[in-house]
């Protein structure tokens, strides 16, 4: 009885291990999203650079801003119903040329192709230039007129 039932567990813990790979996604967050041209998709290097090619109707990707504790990713999706919730902790992990992600626990990952890699304390920096811009009260205009010698 005994070696029946350790073999089952036994048997369980390794199906469990096939099913969920352990340690092979890692975990960001999702801060920004807008809709943009698939044209960044891989179409080859002659369409996209070669002669004009006749105007095709192309639906909108998104893009999102991943953030990592290491990098930042800026990711496009390949058709624009590949939706992703903003502000939520996702599973992902790198497959050949894309990245692979895993939302909600689903059963089905998701390919997204990267478009811009960043070191994060890089990134950092750049946010950080860009709240102080922000920020910071506007400047008064410079009256030239008089270093010009126009008086009135």
């Amino acid at each position: 009885m005994k070696s029946t039932l350790l073999l089952a567990l036994v048997l369980t813990g390794i199906s469990v291990a096939f099913a969920t790979p352990i340690g092979i996604y890692q975990q960001g967050t999702v801060v920004r999203m807008h809709m943009g041209d698939c044209q960044l998709m891989h179409r080859g290097f002659m369409n996209q650079f070669g002669p004009p090619q006749a105007a095709m109707i192309e639906d909108s990707c998104p893009e999102y801003t991943l953030v990592t504790d290491k990098v930042v990713l800026v990711i496009v999706g390949k058709s624009s119903s590949q939706l992703v919730p903003l502000a939520e902790t996702i599973d992902f992990r790198f497959e050949n040329k894309d990245l692979a992600i895993r939302v909600d626990d689903a059963r089905k990952e998701s390919k997204f192709s990267i478009k811009e890699m960043t070191l994060r304390s890089q990134w950092d920096l750049v946010q950080q230039h860009i709240e102080q811009e922000l920020t910071a009260p506007p400047h008064a205009p410079v009256d030239t007129s008089l270093a010009r010698g126009n008086r009135q």
